[in-house]
């Protein structure tokens, strides 16, 4: 808006003075309230000549700018009018009457040039409420990742070093709830992929049907079966860390009904699931006990084959934990071991490799990894061992990882319908589940294969050697009784034809 020019006036220069100043204030005050955008550009405050007559007359208006243009005559009640109509005609109105009652007492003359509106005001630099929501987001990320990042569940041993510790609750826990069974299946442990199924992406998001993740967990216990080169139809087979029983029933009806299969777990929950799943699927030759692995009950020499899949992760003692396996075992006996094992150090572990590693000990319960080549040193330092073996299967199984969160991606039903604390816990389970696939990747963690034969013993090779004695004998027994009774059909043959 330009600003207001005061022209000359023939009044008397005191009363001119005094009167344009207060017609200036008032016509002012006016102006502001018609309206900011109002198109008031220039008013011009005059005497009339000679006394004037109180006539207000229009000294320049020019509508639509430029020079030259036509004037337009303007009454005081049209000048109070609003100059646009949206504006009405409140304040705008009885402001302009102001300036008419004060143009006749004071016979002043207005010129009022209408122009266009000012621009609008300039927005907000900044848009603050996106901005607040975005810093909001950011902050509850970075908590949320602090939270994730903080181990919860960290290995308690029971009252006594007894079976129920940390171990046990959280896998009543897992039963309980039935997530884990829904999405694992019987087998909680990794699966196996074969060379083909990798190569068509089995495992990943978009191939996770390649393969079927429970599937995978059956064929892993069957290469695991596979590799011991345990003889046929042990007698006695013990599962340590049987969990709900599903590679004890796999195993008792692979090895036949021979074969007695016997599980153990920490966890009570889990010993009832296994023994209602083998008795709804008609497995008369397994069974479960509640017991603990580093104590066990079982006298010497009591299995054919023992077998541990992923059960050596929780063990505060894994000296102990091999030396009760192969005590348990028979002379000639088998033993497989399955387990998640770190890198051997040298080179000792990095500070990244440290933490990372504490996580994985602290989130499932875990006292502390060894490695491959700690584990065969165990089972040689017994003494016991006649041969023993190890593998790294990190690559045939590593796919599992991530195949366990794909097909909760592909089917979220259950923990959606779970509440918001299977919700958590799951989230938890993630975080876990992409942590283990990256310490794997990057041979941080290695997964361990170890097996081996107990060796025989003088008193055991000549009980051996009787029995096998006892055998042959057993079997030319049955050799005679055989020829014997061909012989007594041959002659009834021969009467039956001479008669």
């Amino acid at each position: 808006m330009s600003a207001a020019l005061l022209g000359g006036a023939r009044m008397p220069a005191s009363a001119s003075s005094s009167s344009s100043s207060r017609a200036s204030r008032r016509i002012a005050g006016g102006r502001r309230d018609i309206h900011r955008t109002a198109a008031v550009s220039t008013v011009v405050i005059g005497g009339g000549g000679g006394g004037g007559s109180g006539e207000l007359q229009q000294a320049s208006a020019s509508l639509g700018g430029g020079g030259g243009g036509a004037q337009q005559q303007l009454s005081i009640h049209q000048l109070s009018q609003p100059v646009l109509k949206s504006h009405g005609a409140s304040r705008s109105s009885s402001s302009f009457n102001e300036i008419g009652q004060l143009a006749g007492r004071s016979s002043v003359t207005a010129a009022v040039v209408v122009a266009a509106p000012p621009p609008a005001p300039p927005a907000a630099a900044f848009p603050i409420l996106p901005v607040s929501i975005a810093a909001a987001a950011v902050v509850a990320g970075l908590a949320g990742k602090a939270i994730l990042d903080k181990p919860s569940r960290a290995y308690v041993q029971g009252p006594e070093g007894g079976a129920v510790g940390t171990v046990g609750t959280e896998y009543d826990a897992w039963t309980q709830e039935g997530i884990l069974e829904y999405y694992w299946g019987e087998h909680i442990h990794l699966g196996w992929y074969t060379d083909e199924d990798l190569a068509k992406g089995a495992g990943t998001l978009l191939g996770s049907n390649v393969k079927n993740f429970i599937e995978a967990k059956f064929d892993f216990v069957d290469k695991m079966l596979e590799w011991s080169e345990c003889p046929p139809e042990p007698a006695m087979v013990l599962d340590v860390g049987c969990g709900i029983g599903g590679t004890s029933r796999h195993l008792a009806k692979s090895l036949g009904p021979k074969s007695k299969v016997q599980g153990i777990t920490l966890s009570p929950n889990q010993v009832a699931r296994a023994t209602a799943l083998a008795k709804e699927q008609g497995v008369d030759n397994a069974s479960f006990r509640v017991m603990n692995a580093l104590a066990m009950e079982f006298e010497d020499n009591t299995f054919d084959l023992v077998w541990a899949c992923e059960s050596g992760e929780h063990m505060p003692d894994k000296k102990k934990y091999v030396q009760e396996m192969i005590r348990v075992l028979k002379p000639g006996g088998t033993i497989v071991i399955a387990t998640w094992c770190q890198r051997e150090t040298p080179p000792a572990f990095n500070a990244v490799e440290e933490a990372n590693l504490k996580f994985l000990y602290e989130e499932w319960a875990h006292p502390y990894f060894v490695s491959i080549e700690e584990y065969v040193r165990l089972m040689e330092g017994t003494e016991k061992m006649a041969t023993v073996g190890s593998a790294n299967w990190v690559k045939n199984t590593i796919a599992s990882w991530r195949h366990s969160i794909w097909v909760g991606v592909w089917d979220p039903w259950p923990v959606v319908f779970a509440g918001p604390r299977i919700w958590y816990k799951t989230v938890r389970e993630i975080v876990t589940l992409e942590r283990m696939h990256r310490a794997f990747d990057c041979d941080l963690m290695t997964y361990g294969m170890m097996k081996g034969k107990k060796a025989v013993g003088r008193e055991e090779k000549e009980e051996e050697a009787q029995e096998q004695e006892e055998e042959e004998e057993e079997e030319e027994e049955e050799e005679e009784e055989e020829e014997e009774e061909e012989e007594e059909e041959e002659e009834e043959e021969e009467e039956e034809e001479e008669g």
